[in-house]
């Protein structure tokens, strides 16, 4: 071990060791720059700052040495003060990991010096020769190390750190020779031990004192048994990735965070990276170094996607994956990788998650909100927040169904307004006139809706394990027989949010967004636990064609990519058709429930007159009867009928009367290009 001489009495922490080397810069740059004057003192008079720099290293214990003795002892010392510090030196960290020597080391404080004092700049300006280039380039480098090394090793020196990531040029365009090189803030903070929570805005940092130990976490014993053995693979080196699959909001990152822990490493979380020839993969490897933390690369992949992970510069250990259910990783960055599958938690442990959340307002009706509501684990932490404010606000002693739907629907706003559209849901079956057989269907498939899971798990085994959570259901009929409304009322039964996919958005002539697009859309829903409604979905559940174009192809593609995403889907969907007759066979296997809805005969007619019309109105029942018997309307068309009425009845100040009931109804039969079967005889006169 080295003898301390200058450093004895000096704090063992990041940022005294960054200012070691801070030092040993300004000596070169001291020792270097004097050549280049008439005499030292020049030096000082032409930068007076560098005085005080001079006198600090006088303090030291350097005063009347040489350079090249001062040099020596400095290093001497700044090595034995490192031998004596126990705690993590981010500069340390990066040399060892890097195999960097001193020199280099010197060389990459006096590129990044200019950050903590801009002053140098003028002095490096002057050097280059007054060009306003206040940052060293590569010639001056070179020129400065070109004694204690071969030219053609301080220029592969460079290259080194410029392929590590270390360091930037701010000039690309002009020659090598006048390459302007830049040390990122970023990492210069690392050094000195600042680093904040979010860096940048595609990365975001934890410490290990405010992440959570696999203990604390909820978790299925499968999960947590592969959790818990995870930190000794990647000690061994038999992994070293862990990928966590599943939904968004369900604990993935937290689960890595875990294995972080169980390493005494924090987290460095990255998102958004674009492929491996993505520039910012740089910068990952030597700052996770630095800050003694595990990379967690957040992707989001499309269906069929394979995003290449490279290998990470200037770091070796371990790494986290998070990815969806679609999708994968390959690369170097990928090999040796276990994978740990998270799916939506089960009622037990929702209703575990729900009373961690609710600590300050615990509730004995959590096990009816736990099995209505399948939601991730981040969706329910996030929710019982807002349903709890939203049952303090009106006095409640606890959280209740409606409080936790108006939660998640902030949620769901933020992530389905683009692709889908919310519908307002109101009522029950009573406002629904529909066959005995129509009526049967849907409350088979209410039942279906709530008892899913217990359904996928009774029955799954005897399936062949092959039933999951979801819920497909087919609403085949004529248009205007009720099929979007009973949607409405069974997402409403179901206290659940109803959306309809907007197919113009979804629907993209670039190869692959269309699937992409639906892959989202179909991966929200299930995460959030609403209905999703596919309206008049023959446009995309049409029967696959004969390949004659690459149109063709495409198309067929789009269609296999649809059915197998119905078949995996954990959510409920609901799907209505004007047309079941064009709907690829295939879709239909898929679908758990087809109820069929006809056009509704008189009694039905009659109570959705009465359903519809306002409850002040003075149409005689008698005549509301012939309307019911003689025009053979939708529910559809009658609600148009009813809503032309009213709009009569409210420009004449009034409540509708037969006369407004009989415009409207001749109204609507001209839209058919018929005659109303009312006035038949009256028109033929």
């Amino acid at each position: 071990m080295k003898k301390n001489k200058l450093f004895k009495n000096m704090p063992h922490n990041p940022a005294v060791h960054l200012k070691l080397y801070f030092y040993s810069a300004v000596l070169k740059i001291i020792e270097r720059a004097s050549h280049s004057f008439d005499s030292f003192e020049e030096l000082l008079e032409g930068f007076p700052f560098l005085i005080d720099y001079n006198n600090e290293l006088a303090a030291h214990g350097l005063e009347g040495m040489s350079r090249d003795e001062a040099n020596s002892l400095w290093w001497g010392s700044l090595v034995a003060w490192e031998e004596e510090t126990a705690v993590h030196l981010p500069l340390r960290a990066l040399r060892d990991e890097a195999g960097l020597d001193y020199a280099t080391l010197t060389m990459l404080m006096v590129i990044g010096i200019i950050e903590d004092e801009p002053r140098f700049g003028q002095l490096f300006d002057a050097l280059q020769g007054g060009t306003g280039q206040r940052r060293p380039t590569v010639g001056l480098l070179a020129g400065w190390w070109g004694d204690l090394l071969p030219d053609t090793t301080v220029r592969s020196v460079i290259h080194r750190m410029l392929d590590l990531g270390l360091v930037k040029v701010v000039n690309p365009d002009a020659p090598r020779v006048e390459w302007a090189l830049q040390f990122p803030v970023l990492f210069w903070d690392a050094l000195r031990g600042d680093v904040r929570e979010a860096p940048l805005p595609w990365m975001s940092y934890q410490q290990t004192e405010k992440l959570v130990p696999c203990r604390e976490l909820i978790l299925t014993d499968e999960v947590r048994r592969i959790a818990e053995a995870v930190p000794a693979l990647l000690k061994s080196g038999d992994v070293r990735t862990v990928v966590v699959r599943g939904p968004r909001y369900n604990g993935r990152r937290t689960l890595l965070g875990a294995v972080a822990v169980a390493l005494e490493l924090g987290v460095l979380v990255i998102r958004g990276l674009n492929g491996k020839d993505d520039e910012r993969w740089q910068s990952v490897g030597p700052l996770a170094t630095m800050i003694h933390a595990m990379p967690v690369i957040v992707i989001d992949t499309a269906p069929g996607e394979t995003v290449e992970i490279p290998a990470l510069s200037a770091y070796s250990g371990p790494l986290g994956i998070v990815l969806g259910k679609q999708g994968g990783v390959s690369g170097p960055g990928a090999e040796n990788a276990l994978t740990i599958e998270l799916k939506l938690p089960g009622i037990a442990e929702r209703k575990m998650h729900w009373t961690a959340a609710l600590r300050s307002r615990p509730y004995d009706g959590l096990d009816i909100i736990s099995e209505r509501f399948r939601m991730t684990s981040g969706t329910i932490r996030r929710s019982a927040q807002l349903a709890n404010a939203c049952a303090a606000l009106d006095g409640k002693n606890g959280i209740m169904p409606a409080d936790v739907q108006l939660a998640c629907r902030g949620f769901n706003r933020q992530v389905l307004d683009t692709l889908a559209t919310r519908i307002e849901c109101l009522g029950d079956w009573r406002h629904l006139a529909a066959g005995d057989e129509t009526f049967s269907e849907l409350q088979s498939l209410e039942m279906r809706c709530r008892h899913r899971e217990e359904l996928m798990h009774s029955a799954g085994s005897i399936a062949g394990g092959t039933l999951n959570a979801g819920v497909r259901a087919l609403f085949s009929g004529p248009s205007g027989t009720g099929k979007t409304f009973a949607a409405r009322l069974l997402a409403s039964v179901l206290q659940k949010d109803l959306y309809r996919l907007d197919l113009s958005t979804v629907v993209n002539k670039y190869i692959g967004e269309t699937e992409k697009n639906l892959d989202q859309i179909f991966s929200h829903a299930e995460e959030l636990d609403i209905i999703l409604l596919l309206d008049e979905g023959d446009a995309l559940l049409t029967q696959r064609t004969s390949v004659q174009s690459s149109n063709d192809r495409y198309a067929n593609m789009e269609t296999n990519f649809l059915l197998q995403r119905i078949e995996a889907f954990e959510g409920i969907l609901v799907v209505t058709s004007n047309a079941a007759d064009r709907i690829d066979s295939a879709f239909k296997r898929r679908f758990d429930l087809v109820v069929d809805f006809r056009q509704p005969d008189v009694e039905e007619r009659w109570a959705i007159w009465q359903s519809h019309l306002p409850s002040k109105h003075i149409v005689d029942p008698s005549f509301l009867a012939s309307v019911a018997g003689y025009c053979v309307l939708s529910g559809g068309q009658i609600r148009n009928v009813v809503q032309h009425a009213s709009l009569l009845a409210l420009h004449d100040s009034a409540v509708i009367t037969p006369a407004h009931l009989q415009s409207a109804l001749q109204r609507e039969y001209r839209k058919m290009g018929a005659v109303c079967p009312l006035f038949q005889t009256n028109s033929v006169h």
